[in-house]
């Protein structure tokens, strides 16, 4: 099977789908109420600064699809998504394109349709400088992901079973490359030890892709004449339990991105309460665009963004930035892994809500 007819595969299985069956662990984080917000909501912002890029509101509509013709028009849908709503857009894997250049503007048709949105282009860790620096210019990027997929790789039939060499790989793109380099998980988090690593070499921000949402693994096992085994479905670091790992050890240079099932504007803002610049999703908008069109996504995100304003209001807050300093209670599962991997609990929830005044 072909790159190209791989890709129209995904799509479909992605669709099909539901999330997990690994929940993401936010049900295990409360934001402690503030029955005195003293807050005025028409002074509520929800701009950001993520990757260098200063940004309207924290949404990005993230990687998701491209390289096969019939995908020409559902990237169409989400860039017109993007550009009526002011929104950070990802595509998906373009290596595809460099091997077959006739499927160059499934990915290309998103800069046409968005001229001067902010795009980021995307290809795996296996990819050389030279690769990269053509996946950047087919789009005009502004920034660059580099996709992290080793689970899916290990389920895909005709997957690859060589890693080695992807941590130098992103340590040239990120020193060489004209733009930003941002490293995203597929779908299985990211722990410390790694990001650590990562944060290191370059990147300007890493995406902890945790499980919970798209389920790479499932969709390779839908895909395969001998299905992966039950368990492998459950592989993985939970996304909240990603980014509380992450609030550990990423230094202020490197800005954290929190995608894997976000789903609820309360999601969104338990990711910036434990360190977020930004939130990904892509299944929310892929099956929007593509059941009930763009007009349907777009009032829905723009519901989204509301909600998430009326909610930094009601906790007395102004930005999702000031969230970071909001008293957030652990407990479940979060609380066990937290306990288990060294991190104290009480560094979050006994925050001062009147920190920022």
């Amino acid at each position: 099977m072909t790159r190209k007819s791989r890709k129209a595969e995904h799509l479909r299985n992605a669709l099909a789908l539901a999330d997990g069956p690994v929940s993401t662990g936010f049900a295990d984080l409360t934001l402690l109420h503030n029955c005195l917000p003293e807050t005025d909501g028409r002074e509520v912002s929800l701009q950001t600064e993520c990757a260098g890029f200063r940004l309207r509101h924290p949404v990005i509509i993230n990687a998701m699809t491209g390289g096969a013709p019939e995908l020409v028009q559902v990237n169409a849908r989400l860039a017109e998504i993007a550009l009526r709503t002011h929104s950070v857009l990802a595509v998906g894997s373009q290596f595809a394109a460099i091997e077959y250049p006739e499927v160059v503007d499934s990915f290309a048709v998103v800069r046409r349709i968005n001229p001067s949105g902010v795009i980021w282009a995307n290809i795996g860790a296996y990819a050389d400088l030279e690769s990269s620096n053509r996946v950047v210019d087919m789009i005009r990027a502004d920034a660059l992901q580099v996709h992290l997929n080793a689970a899916q790789e290990a389920c895909m039939t005709e997957g690859d079973s060589d890693y080695s060499g992807w941590l130098r790989n992103i340590e040239k793109m990120a020193r060489k490359l004209p733009v930003p380099v941002i490293v995203k998980e597929t779908g299985c988090g990211m722990a410390m030890e790694q990001m650590k690593i990562l944060s290191e070499i370059g990147v300007r921000a890493l995406d902890v892709g945790g499980a919970g949402g798209t389920n790479f693994i499932a969709i390779e096992s839908a895909r395969a004449a001998a299905p992966v085994s039950e368990d492998f479905l459950t592989w993985g670091i939970p996304t909240a339990m990603s980014a509380l790992e992450a609030a550990e050890v990423l230094p202020s240079r490197v800005d954290l991105i929190v995608s894997g099932g976000i789903r609820t504007p309360l999601d969104a803002m338990k990711a910036f309460a434990v360190g977020a610049a930004a939130v990904g999703m892509a299944a929310p908008f892929l099956r929007l665009s593509e059941g009930s069109g763009v007009e349907n996504a777009v009032q829905w995100l723009e519901s989204y963004l509301q909600a998430m304003k009326k909610g930094i209001m009601m906790l007395g807050h102004l930005s999702p930035q000031e969230l970071m300093r909001h008293p957030v209670v652990i407990t479940g599962q979060a609380a066990q892994w937290l306990a288990a991997r060294g991190i104290g609990l009480e560094k979050f929830g006994r925050r001062s809500f009147q920190e920022e005044k």
